[in-house]
């Protein structure tokens, strides 16, 4: 039985206050567009087994790489066997696509197959091509996008305008972290989990600049979590 610790690094648990900070983003947006009020919980739920799915199944396509350059990562360390881990992303992908049929817009679970396939796509190509890194950028834009679907059947042009900032910003993210791997000793500072925790600021400037300045307090606050979660699960 593989351990708690096993398994949320598996998801890269530590990086989901990004997601959430992208799903709450996409609320206020949608609000401030089409008006009206949303509860998010159950689409933060959903979102986040598709991210924690993704993740694992990300190890399980990379597992006889990070044999060779991540030996740390929990197949190869021998934590967990990789059809445990094949079992685990599938079992979150189900969990979350069954999730979105009790979205408020019955076309939640049309848009969640979408972003499925992406995240699957890049899982099963990104060691094969470099221009996977677009893939990886459209799973983030796919979150923003699966939200308002979810919510009211249609993306606002403000959302399709954060989503794109934050799409840019996952590109850099990617390439910088495909430049770290073929260093020797990388760079010697944790540049890409602080790039990935700053996914919350992305958003917190976005909104404080078109909504309230206090979202600006509110994506600083999401960064942190982010990064003092990743103090106990890595989440790179």
């Amino acid at each position: 039985m593989s351990s708690l610790k096993t398994l949320l690094a598996l998801g890269r648990v530590s990086n989901l206050p990004t997601i959430w900070m992208n799903i709450l983003t996409t609320a206020v947006l949608v609000s401030a567009s089409v008006g009206g009020s949303y509860t998010i919980g159950l689409l933060v739920f959903a979102i986040s087994c598709f991210y924690a799915g993704g993740m694992t199944l990300n190890d399980y396509c990379d597992r006889d790489w990070d044999t060779q350059h991540q030996p740390y990562r929990p197949i190869p360390s021998g934590r967990v066997r990789p059809r445990q881990v094949l079992s685990i992303a599938l079992g979150l992908f189900a969990t979350g696509f069954v999730f979105l049929f009790f979205a408020p817009d019955d076309r939640a679970p049309l848009a969640g197959l979408a972003l499925l396939l992406v995240i699957v796509l890049y899982d099963a190509l990104h060691k094969k091509h470099w221009s996977t890194v677009f893939l990886m950028a459209l799973t983030r834009l796919g979150v923003y996008a699966v939200t308002a679907v979810a919510l009211v059947g249609e993306v606002p042009a403000l959302v399709w305008l954060a989503g794109g900032i934050q799409t840019v910003y996952t590109l850099a993210v990617t390439v910088v972290a495909r430049w770290e791997n073929s260093r020797r000793d990388g760079f010697g500072f944790p540049v890409i989990p602080w790039m990935i925790a700053a996914m919350g600021i992305v958003d917190g400037v976005f909104l404080a600049i078109v909504v309230d300045p206090v979202w600006l307090a509110i994506g600083v606050a999401a960064t942190l979590l982010t990064r003092l979660s990743q103090r106990y699960v890595r989440g790179d």
